[in-house]
């Protein structure tokens, strides 16, 4: 049976030491002490520890059951979504006027990262509805705000968001479900949903869908979308519950992980729906939704890579197997712990070095979050926006990579289903695909981000990747192991973006050959930015004479590592990207 144990010492050093987001001037952030989120992440950590993570193998066992047209979830998944509603954790940065406690984002953000690496699928089930909750706020009407907010914020009610169909995945313009409009005011919806997360649970009295479908005279493509709210059960004039929908689950898919989540097939029959937003206008509003949940799922990259790694470094510690080539490290013992071995070393400290930076990383585009929808600060919001599909995209595939290395470490028995170590591999797994598969993250940023608003946001990244490195190069600790690697990598990035602004009018699909690359080239820069940040912090709390000098050591041999062998990774991709399109593109289609 894996285990897992929050990580509060790297939450709290970057938070206070990396961040300082008590000095940063950023609305609500003057108020985030070390006492208040201590005591906020401490409590987050019990729960996840004590209650969700428990549950995370036996529900990945058992799944959920569709039963007379009810989903049931696995045996627990009830009595611990009671805690977490009672708890008000779902409501930790959502706004007092529905119920929530009104906290930033990036608190919102820290204790997510904790519950998904306990119970990634349990999780699920209040991190749809904290999509749909923000979709309803920034698109609804004052009426559909008092209707459902309140009930969904303290998870009451949950939400879903309905996109997928059997032959419309990625283009969404071909989606074939329809809304017609009705004497009343509300519309019928009537069509076939797929791959829907949480769709039904015996969790909530109430599922929220938000659904796209095509109203009339929208024109043909995306152009014709609407969004509707679609409740399970209608709600009455007063807030009470009334008759139940025109629509049901078809079936609940067998997937390869997340289990205890129920991903089921929506079939609706001409169900009374509510325009959410403007007529025809469906994908505007829909993406609010979908760039909250782009980010939740890249923290979903990482944590579940958190737990797989703990997993992986305790059974490295302890596993006796073969001598260290230098000499017994166990002599009383009749062989040495696998950790002695450089191999398994290597193996851990790129798990290490990546969920590090990465949660760093994740942590810094929440304060951006925050700056822009609680400062009006459109800069960061540019900078949020460009960096979202890097996010997404980058954290997911190393995250699932890790996952994948952390198995790797318990060899066979790592194979063993009972073990535990598949299910991380197997949940990881589907963050690269579900929001927006990678490749369309990747060719998201190379098609659309890195020229928003004239390429400002790009600019405003590399310019503060060499503001840093210009403040900072008298330090000698930091030049050597951090700011030269740092400056390489970024000149690589630069050089990269360079070669697709010349290449890229001319010939686009070098541009797109090379946009997985690009995704990556930038995701090590960005973990590198964060590794030097965060080296800059923990040299200077050494020198102030810390109170736990191993940690602040540790993660600096964790960062130098990490520039010095995954950072250079940087000149591979420059140099696949520089190869064009002739490489991927010339092969005929009849030769695969």
């Amino acid at each position: 049976m894996t285990t897992y144990t929050a990580p509060l010492k790297d939450l709290h050093f970057i938070l206070h030491d990396v961040l300082k987001v008590t000095d940063s001037g950023i609305p609500g952030y003057d108020a985030l002490d070390p006492a208040l989120t201590s005591a906020i992440l401490a409590e987050a950590a019990r729960l996840a520890e004590d209650v969700l993570a428990p549950l995370n193998r036996p529900g990945d066992a058992e799944g959920c059951r569709l039963e007379n047209g009810v989903v049931r979830t696995p045996a627990g998944f009830r009595a611990a979504f009671d805690q977490v509603r009672a708890g008000g954790w779902h409501g930790l940065d959502l706004p007092e006027a529905y119920g929530g406690q009104g906290l930033p984002s990036l608190i919102g953000t820290a204790a997510g990262e904790i519950f998904v690496s306990a119970n990634m699928a349990f999780n699920m089930y209040q991190g749809l509805t904290h999509g749909a909750v923000g979709t309803i706020l920034a698109h609804g009407t004052e009426e559909q705000k008092r209707t459902f907010l309140p009930r969904m914020v303290a998870l009451d009610w949950t939400g879903t968001m309905n996109l997928t169909e059997p032959h419309a995945g990625t283009d969404l313009g071909m989606i074939r479900t329809r809304a017609a409009p009705q004497p009343d005011g509300t519309w019928a919806i009537t069509g076939q949903k797929i791959f829907i997360s949480a769709g039904d649970h015996d969790l909530a009295e109430n599922v929220i869908h938000l659904v796209l479908a095509k109203a009339p005279g929208g024109g043909e493509g995306t152009r014709g979308i609407s969004l509707f709210i679609v409740p399970k059960v209608l709600v009455n004039p007063d807030g009470s519950l009334g008759a139940r929908n025109a629509l049901s689950v078809g079936k609940i898919e067998h997937k390869m992980g997340i289990h205890g989540n129920a991903t089921c097939v929506m079939n609706y029959d001409g169900a009374t729906g509510y325009l959410l937003g403007e007529l025809h206008k469906g994908m505007r509003a829909m993406f609010t939704m979908m760039n909250e949940a782009r980010l939740g799922v890249a923290l979903q990259g990482y944590a579940v890579a958190e737990a797989a790694y703990q997993n992986a470094a305790a059974y490295a510690r302890d596993r006796l197997q073969g001598r260290a080539v230098t000499g017994a490290a166990n002599p009383a013992g009749p062989a040495d712990p696998l950790i002695v071995h450089p191999d398994i070393r290597r193996t851990l400290l790129d798990q290490k070095s990546f969920i590090e930076g990465a949660r760093a990383f994740t942590l810094w585009g929440a304060t951006l979050i925050d700056a822009a929808h609680r400062g009006g600060d459109a800069a960061a919001l540019g900078l949020i926006s460009l960096l979202t599909p890097v996010l997404k995209g980058f954290l997911t595939d190393r995250g699932f990579d890790c996952a994948v290395a952390a198995q790797q470490v318990w060899g066979g028995h790592g194979y063993i289903e009972e073990n535990g170590m598949a299910q991380f591999v197997r949940d990881a797994r589907i963050a690269m695909i579900y929001e927006g598969a990678n490749g369309i993250q990747a060719l998201d940023l190379v098609g659309r981000k890195l020229a928003a608003e004239g390429g400002r946001p790009v600019m405003a990244f590399f310019e503060m990747v060499k503001a840093f490195i210009r403040e900072n190069e008298g330090e000698a600790e930091l030049k050597a192991g951090f700011l030269d690697p740092l400056k390489a990598a970024s000149k690589d990035l630069q050089a990269a973006a360079m070669h697709f602004a010349a290449e890229g009018p001319k010939s686009p699909d070098a541009a797109l050959a090379g946009s997985t690359d690009f995704l990556h080239l930038f995701g090590h820069v960005c973990l590198g930015f964060m590794w030097a940040r965060m080296a800059k912090a923990a040299i200077a709390g050494l020198a102030a004479g810390a109170s736990d000098p191993a940690f602040l050591s540790a993660k600096l041999l964790t960062g130098r590592y990490y520039m010095a062998r995954q950072l250079p990774a940087t000149a591979l991709h420059l140099a696949r990207i520089r190869s064009g399109a002739d490489p991927v593109m010339a092969l005929p289609a009849e030769a695969f």
